[in-house]
């Protein structure tokens, strides 16, 4: 097992976002190596008020996607933020399955149920610290996901229906 920082904080009560695969800037797979789904933030602006810019940790599914059943659930680390390295106006909510796809999955309903915080945003000095920073990150999130691997059945992640959505 991978050491975690002090500063990983596990949710008592987990968060749901869901939201079409949407494109973002384009940076994920081809300058950062880390390829990430976008979903919308409009429908989550009083909720990501509420939370600390950062990356985060959890479990995905991706709803309508041949490569992926509904009901394969994912680990996954993200960043809802500003990216300050690369000086966004626009605050995201980027998501990274960690697992590798064949295919683009835009448009598919992606699901994302935040289990935990693992640090808030920074701005880094290099391109090469930013992306040593996203491996240390999914390493984090891998080791932290064995704590909360029961949470993987929330039925907002495998049933077909419409669930709603959560808060923290």
């Amino acid at each position: 097992h991978l050491p975690r920082p002090r500063m990983v904080q596990f949710f008592d009560r987990v968060l749901r976002l869901r939201g079409p695969v949407i494109h973002g800037f384009g940076r994920g797979s081809k300058l950062l190596g880390c390829p990430t789904a976008n979903i919308p933030v409009e429908p989550y602006y009083e909720v990501l008020e509420q939370l600390t810019p950062g990356v985060y940790f959890g479990w995905a599914t991706i709803q309508g996607f041949d490569e992926s059943p509904g009901s394969e659930v994912h680990p996954m680390v993200m960043s809802i933020g500003w990216n300050p390295y690369f000086k966004n106006s626009k605050k995201t909510i980027e998501a990274n399955l960690l697992r590798d796809f064949q295919h683009d999955f835009y448009g598919c309903e992606l699901r994302l149920l935040l289990c935990g915080f693992i640090r808030p945003e920074a701005d880094f000095p290099s391109l090469e610290a930013l992306k040593e920073a996203i491996r240390n990150d999914q390493k984090v999130a891998s080791s932290s996901l064995s704590e909360v691997s029961d949470r993987k059945g929330d039925a907002f992640l495998v049933e077909q229906q419409d669930t709603q959505n959560g808060a923290l």
